[in-house]
């Protein structure tokens, strides 16, 4: 027996040591990585981790098929913005639009549940798709509101503005720690990366409760568990509330940190399609799959491109290369990059290392 678990400890191990490393990565961005690009690509990590995973509680471990999960990101990041461009900077518009937000997401998720849970999953796929199509329609069309196609773009609490100096010199320049500057840029980095870290955690939590085995066996099969006394209708709107509610929140640190919101950022199904992608690539019902989804698929949309560029460079003098490695092609590579992973990895990078043990 002992033999038969060692590859999935080995595979345990593994998936466990490489989030590790992407975690520290993240916890040390901005002293590791000093350009404006790398910082948004570590924090738009940070807060897709929690919107993945969010989403993972879904698909991953109930079975539920969800294509309104934007909805719920963009009433959190709305609310957020709409509050701060009416109250003005501050750590009190962020909590009344936070909350307005998360309530509306709530509110939204729980009507959806209780409407539409009892149909099978492809009709419950359409009407999420159908209101997220709602959604998105009023905020391009509210654009008193909403700023329309625009968005709305808006100022965040001095401590989070770059203009913020925690240390100073004789000068009044501000001190670098590293490489990187002591300032409000540094504050609201943080701000994401702990708030993202510790909702990661409930969701951990959350699967590893006797509430994720429920779900787990309704992923399953669905009439034995409601055979056995479990009042499934209960449980999936409950973690569909449960999960819009982190999604809003994930909208909330996304509004903070780009101190921009709209469509094309927020309620866009192009963001859908990422989370799907990102959760394949990850692993379905892994939860720390999420980590690793994010970051490569994050890492392959802001950098692929300049990769291929480098590429085409170096082989200018061979025939056919350049033109194939042309940046302008970065969406071919992306795909056959997607297709690669998923022929390799079925169950996703950690369901598959993880899985195999199982397997043997």
């Amino acid at each position: 027996m002992t033999a038969s678990l060692r590859p999935f400890a080995h595979g345990r191990l593994i998936v466990h040591a490489v989030v590790g490393l992407i975690g520290l990565a993240l916890l040390f961005a901005p002293f590791l990585f000093h350009d404006f690009r790398a910082q948004e690509v570590a924090a738009r990590i940070c807060v897709f981790v929690v919107l993945v995973a969010s989403y993972d509680l879904l698909i991953g471990y109930t079975g539920i098929v969800s294509f309104a999960h934007t909805m719920f990101f963009g009433l959190g990041a709305y609310g957020t913005a709409i509050a701060l461009r009416g109250m003005g900077p501050s750590f009190g518009a962020i909590l009344v639009g936070g909350l307005a937000g998360v309530a509306a997401a709530l509110v939204l998720a729980f009507l959806i549940g209780l409407l539409s849970l009892r149909v099978k999953s492809i009709f419950f796929a359409m009407v999420t798709l159908a209101a997220a199509s709602v959604m998105l329609v009023l905020a391009s069309q509210l654009s008193d509101l909403t700023g329309g196609e625009d968005g709305l773009t808006y100022s965040v609490p001095h401590l989070f503005a770059p203009s913020m100096k925690f240390l100073a010199d004789a000068d009044g320049h501000v001190v670098k720690l590293f490489g990187t500057a002591l300032n409000g840029r540094l504050a609201v980095y943080y701000f994401v990366f702990v708030a993202s870290f510790l909702l990661f955690l409930l969701m951990l939590r959350i699967v590893a409760s006797p509430m994720g085995t429920v779900l787990e066996a309704i992923r399953e099969n669905e009439m034995r568990a409601e055979a056995i006394g479990y009042r499934v209708v209960a449980y999936r709107t409950s973690i569909f509330c449960i999960a819009a509610v982190i999604a809003a929140l994930a909208g909330v640190l996304r509004a903070v940190w780009l101190k921009y919101t709209g469509p094309d950022v927020a309620l866009s199904f192009s963001i859908m399609v990422d989370i799907l992608l990102m959760v394949v690539i990850g692993g379905m019902g892994t939860t720390i799959g999420s980590v690793i989804g994010v970051a490569v698929m994050t890492l392959a949309q802001f950098y692929l491109k300049d990769v291929m560029e480098a590429v085409a460079s170096a082989t200018g003098a061979v025939p056919l290369l350049p033109k194939l490695f042309d940046p302008d092609r970065w969406l071919l590579w992306l795909g056959l990059l997607f297709i690669l992973l998923v022929y390799f990895f079925p169950a996703g990078i950690a369901g598959t290392l993880m899985g195999k043990g199982k397997r043997r």
